[in-house]
């Protein structure tokens, strides 16, 4: 052990853990354990986005969006599915927002939601609007998410929230006894057999709480809340019963499921629906701190490598329109899906220490989440394509179980789950962006700007970092400790071997990262400390489907921007999509928009020529970034690369199909030198870019 470095010991003293508490009914360790909210400030850019969501379409849902405000769960008689998941997915996306931003209007909507909830409990401890024979644990789990993150921002609803959930706990105790009630369908059950798939396939969520109350909140139910966990598992859909060779690749589900039988896709749905694997991604790890199975961290690394290399999309989220489809550039990935990914793989990074997940998570946070919003955060997409060059009514859908509206940007394109979970997206990550390693030391986990405030084994210790990362690469930190400390800084996969830190004003040092968590580490003496952080990476590209390439530099994913211009209306009703509100539902910020094409999008690259260029003193922390920063021309740097067009159909008639085969690529008009962007700043773009030689 003493062979290890710190954090490498903290892996296996994790695995150690379990084989040792397996007797004593611990749960496995987290290999780094999540600060409290509202423990960490976000700062910079990533204020601005999120105050953005706040003066935008999340913080004003409660006012008037019918599924919030007229929800049944506060006494209203609005619910657009039977599952009732509307109000709970707004709540566990409004508490880590309303706290990280310290936000007194957003926090009065959370702790007032909250209150009515809990003064509708049912006399047997039900939380939730829902009678007997209609009970569905499922719309509780993110409402329980909500409600944990409430009791750790705010101490004044600590007991509140702890005995509501005993209450609720000891219910599911009895109703999963018997005979599994409220989570496996039974004859005489007002939901169908399909509406309690979603609970047992996203049981892990559930269990994130039962988990937090037993390491935190016990009191006398240590043994139901065990026995509780270990109903959600026996009595579920088991994502280690999915990630294996047999049923995943032996059987076809690497490839394009339109291509495969009905008889076979369909009794396996809720394996294949989108926000369902962005969600079920922790699945084992979660399931793993309770069964002590170290076979669960590989199965984990299969799940996620399975999905990206088969459904991944170059953004970092699950091409998935409401089903899995292969790799084709014209499918679409649902916004319910980048949030849930980005949850779940900063949670892996939590829970087993592997720094491919903090990578992955912020590949998904900077491209995935932020193309499909507007810049104000009013509107937002349902679907994203990798290949996008207008968002607009489309001829002929191409997707799986999505209307021809999907790709657009509004209020509700489409089911209005996105509306109300996408909140969750950026106050999450940045909750989760520092992290606590071992009994005193602190880790800057998911880079981005921001300040944390910690309680260590030694005392207090703040880190204030300010960055234009992941537009820029370099990270100044301020460092303030009571006593002396451990300070790790994450080191990303991409980064070259040119980075350095610095501490004071010593002379900068190459880094020497743990090679399992990417953790390098600085010892911090008391007092007042400054650390710079420069990261150095080069233009990389991966091979996508069909002679074509992704595009990156760091963190982000680069693309073709294609010029356009959109026109807007008042938002039309869901599900139709043609009839619309009564005037004056919506406030006038809450549009729907079409975005139309006005260049050719039919661009080959040549990668040869790729060449970066960055905005004059680009290796500023302090460099003043626009806000908002994903707006049209408003990031900093950019790529250039040499391109002409070639003949590239539609696929349907509708959207950019696959390209010509390349051997048939043959340039259709002068070549020409192309700018590409950060991906998320170009709403309508090309990213999966086909390859020629120029």
């Amino acid at each position: 052990m003493k062979s290890l470095s710190t954090l490498s010991a903290l892996i296996a003293g994790s695995t150690l853990a379990a084989a040792q508490s397996a007797s004593n009914n611990s749960l496995v360790p987290l290999v780094f354990k999540p600060l409290p909210l509202g423990s960490i400030s976000p700062s910079g850019w990533l204020r601005d986005q999120m105050q953005l969501m706040a003066d935008g379409l999340a913080g004003h849902e409660h006012d008037f969006y019918q599924f919030v405000a007229h929800s049944s769960w506060l006494g209203g008689d609005q619910e657009y599915s039977g599952l009732n998941e509307g109000f709970p997915y707004w709540f566990n996306g409004l508490v880590p927002l309303a706290y990280g931003l310290n936000d007194s209007r957003l926090i009065g909507q959370v702790t007032s939601a909250a209150q009515t909830v809990f003064d509708r409990q049912a006399d047997d401890g039900w939380l939730g609007p829902e009678n007997v024979t209609s009970r569905n644990f499922w719309a509780r789990y993110p409402f329980f998410l909500g409600l944990t993150q409430l009791a750790e921002a705010d101490s004044s609803w600590t007991d509140k929230v702890v005995s509501h959930l005993q209450t609720f706990n000891t219910l599911m105790d009895s109703m999963m006894r018997d005979n599994y009630t409220g989570y496996q369908y039974h004859d005489g059950d007002t939901l169908g057999s399909g509406d309690f798939d979603w609970g047992q396939v996203r049981s892990a969520d559930m269990v994130l709480t039962l988990q937090w109350m037993y390491e935190n909140h016990p009191g006398n139910q240590s043994q139901l809340l065990l026995d509780n966990m270990k109903y959600f598992h026996d009595g579920g859909k088991n994502w280690e019963d999915w990630y294996t060779q047999e049923s995943y690749l032996d059987r076809g589900f690497d490839k394009d499921l339109n291509t495969l039988p009905d008889s076979l896709t369909s009794p396996n749905y809720a394996y294949e629906h989108g926000v369902n694997v962005g969600q079920g991604l922790k699945a084992p790890a979660v399931y793993r701190r309770w069964n002590h199975d170290d076979s669960f961290i590989q199965i984990a690394m299969n799940g996620v490598n399975w999905t990206m290399e088969y459904h991944g999309a170059a953004s970092g989220t699950v091409l998935a329109d409401e089903r899995l489809v292969g790799l084709a550039p014209y499918s679409g990935s649902e916004l319910c899906t980048a949030v849930e990914a980005m949850f779940s793989l900063s949670y892996l990074y939590q829970a087993l220490g592997t720094n491919y997940y903090a990578d992955r998570a912020e590949l998904t946070a900077f491209n995935a989440l932020p193309v499909m919003l507007t810049p104000d955060w009013w509107a937002h997409q349902y679907m994203a394509q990798p290949n996008q060059p207008y968002a607009e009514n489309l001829t002929a859908t191409p997707f799986y179980n999505t209307n021809s509206w999907g790709q657009t940007f509004g209020l509700e394109p489409n089911y209005p789950c996105c509306t109300v979970n996408h909140p969750q997206g950026w106050p999450k990550f940045a909750s989760a962006s520092y992290v606590q390693a071992g009994d005193n030391g602190l880790a800057h986990a998911l880079l981005s700007p921001g300040k944390a405030t910690a309680n260590l084994k030694s005392g207090q210790v703040t880190v204030d970092c300010t960055t234009a990362y992941p537009f820029l690469d370099t990270l100044q930190y301020t460092i303030t400790a009571a006593s002396p400390f451990d300070f790790y800084v994450r080191v990303p996969q991409w980064a070259t071997s040119n980075s350095t830190i610095t501490l004071g004003t010593s002379q900068p040092s190459p880094l020497t990262p743990d090679p399992s968590t990417g953790m390098h580490k600085l010892s911090i003496p008391q007092g007042t400390t400054t650390l710079t952080y420069t990261l150095t990476s080069e233009i990389t590209t991966t091979p996508r489907e069909n002679d074509t390439i992704a595009i990156y530099k760091g963190a982000l994913l680069y693309a073709l921007e294609i010029p356009s211009s959109n026109t807007s209306t008042s938002p039309p009703k869901f599900p139709d999509g043609n009839s619309q509100h009564p005037a004056g539902y919506a406030p006038a910020q809450s549009k729907d928009y079409e975005y139309h094409n006005e260049s050719a999008w039919n661009f080959a690259v040549d990668p040869s020529t790729l060449s970066y260029h960055g905005p004059d003193g680009g290796d500023s922390a302090t460099y003043e970034l626009q806000n908002p920063i994903f707006a049209e021309g408003a990031t900093p740097g950019w790529i250039e690369v040499k391109g002409c067009t070639i003949d590239w159909g539609l696929y349907k008639g509708s959207t950019p199909d696959y390209p010509p085969a390349k051997e048939g690529r043959k340039c259709t008009g002068e070549a020409r030198t192309l700018r590409l962007v950060p991906y998320a700043s170009a709403k309508t773009h090309m990213a999966e870019l086909a390859t020629i030689s120029l």
